[in-house]
């Protein structure tokens, strides 16, 4: 079993920064591929980015070039650092986690453990 603890959302204008973090426990998260989703009002999950337990990365088209995720294993947490923020990024984000298998890390239906969630808001 693991425990997942999103933090770090808030409200900032466009072009703002914002870092969420992911506190995960269990003896075996070191070994979990790690995703973020989000979830705007009236909108599907959708992906955002994933970490595997090698370090490698992946993130949706929307995103690339102003989102960065990493993983510190040693304080079972995985972080998601958001740079460039625009109002479309508006959604509430939550953390996965998932055994580390398969070419594709999009498919949410693929991690076994979330977490609550943390709004993000982000005005023009």
């Amino acid at each position: 079993q693991v425990q997942l603890v999103e933090s770090g959302g808030g409200l900032v204008q466009a072009g703002g920064s914002l870092r969420l973090s992911c506190a995960g426990s269990g003896r075996t998260f070191a070994f979990y591929a790690m995703g973020w989703f989000r979830q705007a009002p009236g909108k599907e999950r959708e992906f955002v980015s994933a970490i595997r337990s090698d370090g490698s990365t992946s993130y949706t088209d929307s995103v690339k070039g102003r989102f960065t995720i990493s993983r510190d294993n040693a304080k079972n947490t995985v972080y998601l650092q958001m740079d460039s923020l625009k109002p479309d990024d508006t959604a509430v984000y939550s953390c996965a986690a998932g055994l580390d298998y398969g070419p594709d890390l999009r498919e949410s239906r693929r991690y076994n453990y979330w977490g609550q969630g943390t709004q993000v808001t982000v005005s023009s």
